[in-house]
């Protein structure tokens, strides 16, 4: 299992696939042990990618301090220092959107081309749902919140045909909270995502955002209440080189929608 010393923090990455070159920033809570997993989706056949577990998150370091939204974006970077790549497209999905705004910001010579999915700018141009509000996270209640929340049809469709569809999604997300082999201690593990969550809070870029000097595509869910689609018109009102795209799903839209990774593909030149 590959880890990394990237800035005085050990942390656990993978590389997959073959061609342009592509760094995958995972969302709230992400671990690569989670199945399925986007490194070994549509994206691993056009690209090389490299992704990892965020600090407190998955098998990487979870040191007990505040953490920072340029501490995500300088690990990142950190993380190509390590692998030897000077630039990279960039792919940041919900929190690793923001993550990716930041990126971007902070580290402009090292972008190719941006892509942002289901993400916020924070600031003037409004926060995502603010998921630390929520119950315990990986509880059943937790879970159908996510749910409920992450696409605005569920009131809509709840106890109707449309009700069964997002009752497999609870199912699949309950199962992807299971991983085999975990004994992490569960207060470390819960340490680790509570500080995620609160350097969520603190995501603000909109001020910054035309400073952004890639090429991006903004992807939204059509029914996404954790990412608005007002959220994904505010962030392309304000990047320069920016073209948003809406597809068929709420927030898991990529999972729902096979034209999304075909977009991701060709607007990243590998198809």
């Amino acid at each position: 299992m590959p880890f990394a010393s990237l800035r005085g923090l050990d942390f656990y990455y993978e590389q997959a696939g073959s061609g342009p070159r592509l760094l995958f920033v995972n969302g709230t809570g992400g671990d690569l042990r989670q199945q399925p997993r986007f490194i070994d989706g549509p994206l691993a056949q056009a690209f090389d990618i490299v992704a990892h577990d965020q600090r407190g998150l998955g098998q990487s370091a979870k040191p007990d301090i505040p953490y920072t939204m340029a501490d995500y974006a300088d690990d990142a970077a950190a993380l190509l220092d390590h692998v030897g790549w000077e630039r990279a497209h960039v792919l940041g999905v919900s929190f690793g959107g923001m993550v990716a705004q930041e990126f971007a910001l902070r580290h402009p010579e090292r972008v190719d081309r941006l892509v942002l999915a289901c993400t916020s700018s924070g600031g003037k141009g409004n926060a995502s749902y603010p998921l630390h509000e929520l119950a315990q996270p990986g509880t059943e209640d937790y879970l159908t919140k996510i749910v409920a929340i992450g696409d605005t049809r569920w009131e809509e469709r709840k106890g109707g045909a449309g009700d069964s569809f997002f009752g497999k999604i609870i199912e699949f997300m309950k199962d992807r909270q299971g991983i085999p082999g975990d004994d992490e201690d569960p207060e470390i593990k819960a340490r680790g995502g509570r500080l995620q969550l609160e350097a969520r809070i603190g995501h603000d870029t909109w001020d910054r955002l035309a400073q952004i000097e890639a090429r991006t595509l903004l992807l939204g869910g059509r029914y996404d209440g954790i990412a608005p689609p007002v959220n994904m018109e505010n962030l392309e009102s304000r990047i320069p080189n920016a073209t948003l795209e809406f597809f068929e799903g709420g927030h898991g839209f990529l999972l729902e929608d096979r034209k999304a990774y075909s977009r991701i593909i060709e607007f990243l030149g590998a198809g």
